[in-house]
């Protein structure tokens, strides 16, 4: 059946719609970025998004501190790639870097680490590229992957079995920000929500008992929806451990 003039119209309308947006997901945004100094070069298990030692060695060490991007620390766990402005010293793919931590200064969106500064350099000028400090820098937001890993919800050190629980959230994978948590309590029939504590850490005083099983509020390019694994965390929990969810992000 032939389109009329008027359904060629939208038709044409709609699909420079879409390009628009497509086009817009894939654009690099153009900022500033630094570097921060550890011993070992890793990343830092003291970051503010409370990853531990997880934020010190997750994608290889290549982690940052972001400011803007921290969003109350919703926007811990979400992925960037980076790369340098300046031809002389920088590459073209630049590095891949996992939000860990917030950070800010000399006007910057990112603090990188050492390891993640290093791969933004072409080979033989990193040395240069350390010297220059702050660099202007573009970036976009990419979807995290972890091979091997599913979404794991580790029981964070300061719990106190059985009457506080805090959780904070490993390997989120995907483009999506969870930005809510609810625990189950069996014997009211119903959800409780945890609160952001702070970065990717949740808590809640006196937790349900028995097997805990926990839905995620993810928000992304499909829109706002919850994500609910099996049980999660055995009746008789413990601080330090990470539980798996036998699922992934997307």
């Amino acid at each position: 059946m032939a389109l009329n003039p008027q359904h060629y119209f939208l038709l044409l309308l709609t699909l420079a719609l879409l390009s628009e947006l497509c086009l817009a997901q894939d654009a690099y945004v153009t900022t500033r970025a630094t570097y921060y100094g550890s011993p070992d070069c890793l990343g830092t298990p003291f970051g503010a998004c409370g990853y531990g030692e997880y934020g010190r060695t997750v994608n290889n060490a290549q982690v940052c501190g972001v400011s803007r991007l921290y969003r109350n620390g919703s926007g811990c766990g979400a992925c960037y790639q980076v790369r340098c402005k300046h031809p002389q010293y920088c590459s073209e793919e630049g590095t891949k870097v996992v939000a860990t931590d917030y950070g800010q200064g000399h006007d910057t969106d990112f603090i990188l680490s050492v390891r993640a500064y290093a791969k933004l350099a072409k080979p033989n000028v990193v040395a240069e590229l350390f010297a220059a400090g702050v660099i202007e820098v573009e970036y976009r937001r990419i979807p995290c992957s972890y091979p091997g890993y599913n979404l794991l919800v580790k029981v964070h050190e300061h719990s106190k079995y059985p009457f506080y629980l805090a959780i904070v959230i490993l390997y989120q994978g995907g483009t999506s920000d969870i930005v809510a948590v609810e625990v189950y309590e069996e014997s009211c029939k119903q959800w409780r929500g945890l609160r952001r504590a702070y970065g990717a850490v949740w808590d809640i005083a006196n937790p349900p008992k028995g097997t805990l099983a926990f839905r995620f509020q993810v928000s992304g390019s499909a829109g706002v929806q919850w994500v609910q694994p099996n049980t999660v965390l055995p009746s008789e929990w413990k601080a330090g451990v990470a539980y798996d969810t036998a699922i992934q992000l997307t």
